[in-house]
């Protein structure tokens, strides 16, 4: 019987030893299961950071453009504001340019040589005044006779045969002045040019 007690006994030991040797390789597996479980949130925690920082990337790159964009705005508001107010007379100015031609032929017909009309002094200080009022609002009288024709300032009514040579492609002479306001034209000047 007591070789049966040690062969009972001999193979408890060996089941513990199984036992245990199971048990180890449970506790292995377990730990490297721990450890791939660990490694995938590490990586997948990365992936998701990389995510978020590209995501707020991103929104700083939208929030820039949307900021610049606004002050650009605000900017060119400021500015058409402004060119507005500068130009604002521009209506009035220009339905006033008939009076000033009209004022100007009469001085030219009065101070002509063989002019029997007169241009009183009184007309003439009204006349100064008025035009020291309009340019101090911004208006300016263009010049054109003499000048190279210039389809951007001029408005070609006729051409005819240049009196001089110097003359050709030129303004020969001026039928109604041009005029700006502030450095805007209001008016093209009306020129007969010399070809």
């Amino acid at each position: 019987m007591d070789s049966v007690q040690k062969k009972v006994n001999a193979m408890n030991k060996e089941m513990d030893n199984l036992e245990n040797s199971e048990q180890e390789q449970v506790a292995e597996e377990s730990k490297k299961l721990k450890k791939e479980t660990n490694r995938k949130k590490t990586d997948k925690t990365k992936e998701e950071l990389e995510k978020t920082q590209a995501e707020l990337a991103e929104l700083k790159d939208k929030y820039l453009r949307l900021f610049a964009e606004f002050d650009n705005y605000k900017r060119r508001t400021v500015k058409e504001k402004l060119d507005m107010m500068k130009t604002a007379s521009h209506d009035v100015l220009e339905a006033i340019l008939p009076v000033l031609d009209d004022f100007d032929r009469a001085k030219k017909m009065a101070t002509g040589e063989n002019s029997s009309e007169v241009f009183p002094e009184g007309i003439a200080l009204v006349y100064d005044k008025f035009y020291s009022i309009l340019k101090s609002k911004g208006l300016e009288p263009m010049d054109s006779t003499g000048l190279v024709f210039d389809p951007e300032t001029h408005e070609a009514i006729t051409e005819i045969p240049a009196p001089t040579e110097e003359l050709k492609g030129k303004v020969v002479d001026t039928i109604e002045k041009g005029y700006k306001l502030q450095d805007k034209i209001i008016r093209y000047a009306k020129v007969i040019v010399g070809k």
